[in-house]
């Protein structure tokens, strides 16, 4: 069995249960997700080769796009306006 990709699919399914929650409720698992998604590609990345790798890629900057897109405008010195759902 290929642990990384079982280990890919268990965080697709955390990332689906962590997009369920309310927009306040997602800070937390979505940080751990955006941390932990670079490793687990680095590891598809090891065992299964770069077209895995790069699907990988893709579903993740798709399903992060936004927390991605301030990240980037945060690194920039910029200050993109959240919207007032997840305003703190």
């Amino acid at each position: 069995m290929i642990w990384s990709g079982v280990t890919a699919c268990l965080w697709v399914l955390a990332a689906t249960a962590t997009a369920f929650l309310p927009m306040r409720r997602q800070r937390l698992p979505g940080a751990v997700l955006l941390a932990a998604a670079p490793v687990l590609i680095l590891w598809l990345l090891l065992d299964l080769g770069w077209p895995v790798a790069l699907v990988a890629t893709l579903g993740f900057v798709s399903m992060f796009r936004h927390p991605l897109r301030y990240l980037i405008a945060r690194v920039r010195g910029r200050s993109p306006v959240l919207p007032p759902e997840i305003r703190g």
